[in-house]
């Protein structure tokens, strides 16, 4: 049994769950990037599996608005 933990202490586990870690982190960086740029609030570091709640609904601007409307004129 002890030959088992010592492969999952070993430094190549070790740094793969550092990878891991960082990976983690960049994507959730890139992912407030692109909710920051179509105006939706940050996310935070939460665990899996669990659900975000969503604070604020997005709001249209006027150039989506008229465009809805022109939609809805056609039909």
């Amino acid at each position: 049994m002890s030959g088992l933990r010592q492969l999952w202490k070993s430094s190549y586990v070790l740094m793969l769950e550092e990878e891991n870690a960082r990976l983690r982190a960049e994507n959730r960086a890139f992912l407030n990037s692109l909710l920051g740029t179509v105006g939706f609030p940050p996310v935070d570091a939460v665990e899996p599996g669990k659900p975000l709640p969503l604070n604020r609904i997005r709001k249209r601007s006027w150039p989506q608005i008229q465009r809805m409307k022109e939609g809805e004129a056609v039909r």
